[in-house]
Formats: structure tokens, sequence, C-alpha cells
């Protein structure tokens, strides 16, 4: 055997290795997440000696150095108090009633209340996934909830339902109409000139003839109205009127009763809740005591303003995406004009016309109710800007999507309802929830119009002699910036939240 054929036996033992550095625990997140390397090390240490800064100075002011006991301006003075003195809570404490419902007479506060926890316990179940029963929780929610809350907040009562409503708009729609077609043949005899002096007259006595055209459609259903309107209970002769065509409609479409009697159970079932609803609120007998928007204010105007401008913008945002992406011109140049009209202009401008130039343009008999007025100035605006952000959602759906929707036999519709924008959506809730938390912010610009939201009300209370102090200012302020910052935050949680749970790669 040859000395190449022998196995090597080794006679010492190999050296001991070093330990591997510890990479989980504390200990491994300091090295790997802050002190990495040089530069990691030098970043962690100025950001910490930045908080330092900032945050002990906050929390002396806030807590350790604040009065929470007190009944005036005397307990946050430093001459009374002992030491240095910080945040003066008994000023929130105090106003704290005028910073949640404005002027609201206390007496019916408690209608604010109801409202919130009627909107809470509606909501909570929609934000959890698992939750049952989700599309009646959604339609309660975003259909019965507004009703709801506005008979609750505003009170009164209602004198007629469909019906009435129906023919009081056709003959809004049908007076307007000859009042401008007359308009129009007014200027027509203004001018010198033959054929534009034929041409205006030839179009006033059309929109003329169409708005009379319009009231003889009409005429039955004001014929109705006041046959209505002599009965023992005209609200609810209207009412029950209402719910029978309404579920009849509903009945037709689905093929009458060949269906079964099942496709009927909604809408009776609507109306149903409806009746007991308006009943135990008095509907018929005039409602709650009405209290005018101008008594609303502080943290109730905040969450009216937002909550219904993000309702509201998302249908809004929606049809303008879809109009932009139209094929027919018309439609396209519609959306595009409105969507760069209303991203042209700041918010305070819109809030401006919607408030004080709106009512020049109405019939001197119109009167719109001014936070009515900014609600509408606030949808639409923030809706232009969520069509934006949906349309960059609906560009990124591939085409093969499309083709695969037209492949199945699904009708522009169906296809965009169950493909295309549920897709579209998902991905642009980053975009979405940021316009949400940028607009909940920008709520406070009505108080440029005399609409004292919760920043609005705590600028009035630092007014009161009774509190004016040094520190009261700070303390306000920071009482609401602690709200903004908690709201937007679970806003943006709640998104993170979402976005995990609608990746289809996490499993990847």
């Amino acid at each position: 055997m040859s000395g190449q054929d022998q196995a090597f036996v080794r006679r010492e033992l190999v050296p001991q290795r070093a330990a591997p550095l510890i990479a989980t625990g504390i200990i491994g997140f300091l090295r790997s997440r802050l002190f990495g390397g040089p530069l990691n090390t030098v970043l962690t240490i100025l950001s910490a000696i930045a908080l330092w800064i900032v945050l002990v100075p906050t929390v002396r002011f806030l807590l350790i150095d604040a009065v929470w006991t007190g009944s005036g301006r005397d307990s946050c003075l430093a001459t009374t108090a002992s030491g240095s003195v910080g945040a003066c809570w008994p000023f929130v404490i105090a106003k704290f009633s005028q910073f949640m419902y404005g002027f609201y007479p206390e007496a019916q506060r408690w209608r604010v209340d109801l409202a919130l926890a009627i909107g809470v316990a509606l909501l909570i179940p929609l934000l959890i996934p698992r939750a049952p029963a989700k599309a009646l929780n959604a339609g309660l929610f975003f259909l019965a909830f507004p009703v709801i809350a506005f008979f609750l907040l505003h009170g009164g009562g209602l004198r007629g339902f469909g019906v009435s409503w129906l023919a009081s708009f056709g003959q809004f729609i049908a007076n307007s109409l000859v009042i401008m077609g007359m308009a129009f043949q007014s200027l027509g005899g203004s001018f010198g000139y033959a054929p534009l002096r034929a041409a205006l007259n030839a179009l006033g006595l059309a929109i003329t003839f169409t708005g009379y055209g319009l009231a003889l459609v009409f005429f039955p259903l004001v014929k109705l109205r006041v046959w209505l309107a002599g009965l023992p209970s005209p609200f609810w002769g209207d009412f029950a009127l209402t719910g029978v065509a309404v579920t009849a409609l509903i009945a037709a479409l689905n093929g009458g009763l060949r269906n079964g009697w099942r496709p009927l159970l909604r809408p009776v079932a609507t109306f149903v809740g409806m009746a007991v609803v308006f009943a135990a609120m008095e509907i018929d007998r005039g409602g709650l005591p009405v209290v005018d928007t101008r008594q609303w204010g502080g943290l109730l105007v905040t969450m009216v303003v937002s909550v219904t401008g993000i309702v509201a913008s998302m249908p809004v945002g929606i049809a303008l995406a879809l109009g932009r992406r139209s094929t027919l011109p018309l439609v396209r140049v519609a959306a595009i004009a409105f969507i760069e009209f209303w991203r042209g202009v700041p918010l305070i401008t819109v809030l401006f016309f919607a408030t004080y130039m709106l009512p020049l343009f109405l019939p001197d008999y119109m009167t719109v109710d001014g936070l009515l007025r900014v609600l509408i100035g606030v949808s639409l605006f923030s809706g232009a800007y969520n069509a934006e952000v949906i349309r960059g959602g609906l560009q990124a759906i591939p085409r093969g999507q499309y083709e695969a929707a037209s492949a199945m036999g699904l009708s522009y519709w169906k296809s965009t309802r169950f493909i295309i924008l549920p897709q579209a959506l998902r991905h642009v809730i980053p975009g979405l929830v940021n316009s949400f938390i940028a607009l909940f912010k920008d709520t406070t610009l009505v108080l440029i119009v005399a609409i004292l939201d919760l920043l609005g009300q705590l600028r009035a209370a630092f007014a009161d002699p009774n509190w004016a102090t040094p520190t009261t200012l700070f303390t306000g302020f920071a009482f609401a910036g602690i709200i903004y910052f908690v709201c937007c935050f679970g806003m943006s949680r709640y998104s993170l939240f979402v976005e995990r749970r609608l990746n289809v790669f996490r499993g990847a």
C-alpha cells in the first residue's frame, strides 16, 4: 500500500471559535437597528438628543408642572402655584362641554351623545373583518344612520314623504324651466340683431314649453299631495303610499311574484323599521325641538363635517374617476372639467363661495342651511381629489383583468363592480386614507365662514377673562392637538391593518 492511500488522523483539537453576535432580543435589536454601523450610531445619538430636547420639556409642561385642580385663573398663575406653572388643565375641564358641543343647548345634549353612541355601535362591527351581517350593518350605517342623526341633532318633523317630495321636486324643476325660458325670451327681445333675437326666442320658447310639459307630467302627483294633506295624518298616509309604490316597483323589476315573496321582504322590512324609528321620534308630530346649526360647534361640528365629507366624497370620487376614463367624450370632458376646477381652487375659496356667493344664485324662496352648504362644498372638493387617487388605482389594473371579465360575459358595470373596482381600491388605500386625514384636519377652515368647530370654540374660550393666563393658550392648543393626533393616528393604523389583510402576496 502506498503512502498516499493512508488516512490522515488529526492529533490536536481545532481552536474554539468566537461566540456569534446576539441577533435576537433587545440587544440584537439595538445592534442591528440602532448601532449597526458608525453612521447608524451617530444618527441614533443625534435622534436621542433631539427627543430629549423636545420630549422632556413637553412632558414637564403637560404632566409634571401642570395644574390639575382649580376654579379660575388664579390657580394657574405662578404667584399662587408652587414652583413653575405648566399646563392649565382646569381651563380645559371648565370649558370641556363647550369644546365638545359648542353652544348646543345643555338640556338637549343627550341627543348628541345618543347619536354618537349609535354611530359607534354601527361603525365598530364594520371595522371588524369577521363580524357577521356586513351588508345589513353597512346599510344601517350609510343609509339609516344619517337620517336618524339628522333628526336627533337638528330636530323637527316631516309633513310629507316620498309622494310629497317628488311632487315638490317636479314643481320646482318645472317652475325653474318656465322662469328660465321667459328670461331667454326677454333677453332675446333686447338684441337688435334679428338672427340672434330669433334664436334666443326659439330657445326660450322650447325651455318654457318643456317646463309646462313637465308640470303636466307631475300634475297627478301634485293633486295626490293635496289629497294626502287633507287626511287626519298626512305624513303616515304619504309614508304608506310611498312604501306600497316602492315595494311594487321592486317587485316589477324582479319579475313580479314569479320569484316568490322573498325579494319583497327586504323593502317591507326596511319601511317597517323606518316606521318604528319615525314613530319613536314622533316625526309626524313635529319631532324633537329644533336646534339651529348656528348653535352647533366644537368637536360635534368637526366630526359632522369630516365624517360627512369622507363618506360623501367616496361615491363622488369613484364616479368622477370612472367618468374620466370613459370612452364617451361628453362624459370624459365633463369629469375632467369638474376635477380640474375643484382641484384648481383652494378650500377656503370653496367655503366662501358656498357660504356667501351661493345664496345669490338661488331663487328668493329657496334657502340652504349654512352648515349644509359647507358640507356640500367639502364633499365635492374632497371628491375631486379622491377621483385622481382612484384613477391611479384603475390604471394599475392589468388589461388582462378587463379581457377576462369580458370573456366571462360580464357587462361593463358588473365587471367594474365585482372585478376592477375592488382591486383598484385595494391598491390606493394609502392614498385614500391620506386624503381622509387631510380632510379631517382641513375642517378647521370652517372657522373662516363663522362656523365654530373645535379650534373655533377653543379660540372663543381664550377670550374669557376668567381664564386669561400665560399658559392657557398653550394648554388649549395642546388639548386640541392631542384629539387630532389620536383621530389621525387611529385612521393611519387601521389603514395599515386593512392593507396587510388585503395583501394577496402576504403568503408568498
